[in-house]
């Protein structure tokens, strides 16, 4: 999860482009940060456990250093204090790390052995020392590099100094992501394009096992085999987007009103392939991906009449699989750098299958990968809770659910494409109604437990709005199939207890209602999510959010709205920090 950048130059001064670039990968880790630089040949390391405004603090910018590293950190070994922070440092050598070294207690016991003492409770520490000891036996950081890959298990991306070679960056790379970026000036290090796209839009790719040496006017790369390669220069086509909260008092309220931007921008039907002759389909994904999946699943099946399967990626990594060259194996990932979901993809292209991605981020890990790619263009998100995100992610399945139905006539093909030019105006309707969320959000942010309930293609939603709530406002939530309450889950409710009931779907409605009415008859505080043609009068609900009619495949992009805006405003209630909620980062770069 966590963030690197690294920066060598003749100009610029490294200290501010180390921190802007760590703060445009905040959202991969806010746990710690730190950085490591050369200072009048000095090796100079500030570290800060919390956000990135306190390492700031502790730096004076008026250094020239033209060298150094930096990184931010979501914790996987050790708590996040100041002694686990990155960069960590032996003897000669300085790194930062994103990854999981797995054998590092073998590994940390064998240096230990050899004498060598430890400060930190993390992985990386180990392989910092490693690094060292391979580096003394060697005299050579390259030869230490090769032998280290052959020792590490694991997924790393690792930028390396060396105090003995004061004008030279390493890296190497394994199953997360780095890129080299260029200019004529400086050369970068980076897990993602933000970090640097101030500075450059030019970068170079890593493959997995490769490694490179970085002065301030060459890039040398070698592969897996240790062979000096050439790699093409690749130009990012978008420019770095604005990331003020244009008067907004959090990013995840700015995102969520610019959902209808989003929807209009996504919308081009042109560019979506059409699955019609998979035999089967298999969508993989995580999070809120995953759940995206889920609403895509019922409306593949229902209008391509293809079956689906939704897989949660890092159970597709570890199963036994019924693919082959006639199945489509559709991964979506916001970052495109989801550690999970790109290694489901590597594994379908064994199996034969056709892969195609639905990301957000450019020229990203998965994005490369899969066979091909469709871009959301929901634009940078920078809420870790995503929104716009996952709604166009239910777009783009809901296009591939309509190019691919085998009954469409022009009149069904102009009433859809009238919906969908109406999507966004609905939406912005939608948004405008928040007065209505903030009165029920003020009743439920003081619950303990709020329980979502659906049948169908609702249930996919209910699990992404209980998603939602539990990770910013920290309430327990859960979502459950409505269907299943008398087996054992109506024990949970109690006088007051808040129920959303979402209806949609005309063939079920009634079923779900009479769900609704089963836990209002035990006390619960029920809220009825349904459509203008669905709704109904009556005592089994407390309050009745009402959302316009559209076309069915459509229709979950405007439902999923309101519930996005009920879990910020409770979470706003409770004083939480919606942005960047605790424990969770954005990009998943790990098991």
């Amino acid at each position: 999860m966590c963030g690197i950048v690294g920066y060598i130059g003749k100009e610029k001064n490294a200290l501010k482009v180390l921190i802007n670039g760590l703060e445009h990968l905040e959202y991969r880790g806010y746990d710690s940060s730190g950085i490591a630089y050369i200072l009048n040949d000095k090796l100079i390391v500030k570290k800060e456990p919390g956000r990135i405004m306190r390492l700031k603090e502790t730096i004076d910018f008026n250094n020239d250093s033209y060298i150094g590293i930096g990184h931010t950190r979501w914790a996987t070994h050790g708590e996040p204090n100041k002694i686990n922070s990155h960069p960590h440092n032996s003897e000669h050598i300085t790194i930062v790390h994103n990854g999981i070294i797995e054998n590092y207690l073998e590994l940390r016991k064998e240096l230990t052995n050899k004498g060598y003492s430890f400060k930190s409770d993390t992985d990386t520490e180990v392989a910092a020392v490693l690094l060292n000891d391979l580096y003394k036996k060697y005299n050579d950081i390259i030869k230490a590099i090769q032998e280290f890959k052959n020792i590490v298990k694991g997924a790393y991306a690792i930028a390396i100094l060396c105090d003995k070679e004061k004008d030279t960056l390493y890296a190497i790379k394994k199953n997360s992501p780095l890129i080299i970026g260029t200019s004529e000036d400086a050369n970068y290090l980076a897990s993602d394009v933000p970090a640097i796209i101030e500075y450059t839009n030019k970068y170079l790719t890593l493959d997995d096992g490769s490694y490179a040496k970085i002065t301030k006017d060459k890039v040398e790369v070698y592969n897996n085999d240790n062979k000096l390669i050439d790699l093409d220069i690749k130009t990012f086509d978008s420019t770095y987007e604005n990331t003020n909260k244009m008067g907004f008092e959090h990013y995840m309220l700015k995102e969520i009103h610019e959902e209808p931007t989003v929807v209009r921008r996504t919308s081009n039907i042109k560019t979506i392939p059409n699955i019609s002759k998979y035999k089967k389909i298999v969508i993989t994904a995580c999070g809120s991906a995953m759940h995206a999946g889920l609403v895509g699943k019922y409306l593949i099946e229902k209008y391509a009449n293809i079956p689906v399967e939704v897989e949660i990626a890092s159970e597709f990594r570890y199963k036994k699989l019924f693919i082959d060259k006639s199945s489509l194996v559709i991964a979506i990932s916001q970052s495109g750098e989801t550690a999970d979901t790109l290694e489901a993809v590597k594994i379908a292209k064994k199996y034969g299958s056709t892969t195609i991605g639905i990301i957000n981020v450019k020229e990203s890990s998965i994005a490369r990968e899969v066979d091909k790619v469709i871009y959301t263009e929901a634009g940078r998100e920078i809420a870790v809770a995503t929104t716009k995100a996952y709604l166009s992610q239910v777009e783009v399945l809901a296009l591939l659910a309509y190019k691919a139905s085998k009954e469409k006539d022009l009149e069904e093909i102009k009433k859809f494409i009238n919906d969908l030019n109406e999507l966004p105006v609905l939406i912005d309707t939608i948004i405008d109604n928040s007065n209505e969320y903030k009165l029920i959000s003020k009743y439920l942010y003081q619950k303990e437990d709020i329980f979502f309930i659906g049948r169908g293609i609702d249930y996919a939603l209910c699990m992404e709005a209980s998603l939602k709530l539990k990770e910013i406002s920290y309430i327990h939530s859960e979502a459950y199939a409505a269907g299943e309450l008398k087996h054992g889950t109506i024990s949970l409710i109690e006088n007051g207890t808040p129920v959303i009931g979402i209806v949609t779907d005309k063939t079920i409605a009634d079923k779900t209602i009479s769900n609704l009415k089963e836990v209002k008859s035990r006390g619960a505080y029920v809220i009825y999510v349904t459509t203008d043609k669905l709704a109904k009068k009556g005592d089994f609900y407390d309050k009745c959010i009402i959302l316009p009619d559209i076309n069915p495949l459509l229709q979950p992009l405007l439902i999923i709205i309101p519930l996005q805006l009920m879990a910020y405003y409770i979470a706003k209630e409770k004083g939480c920090d919606i942005d960047k909620p605790k424990n969770l980062a954005k990009s998943v770069t790990v098991e």
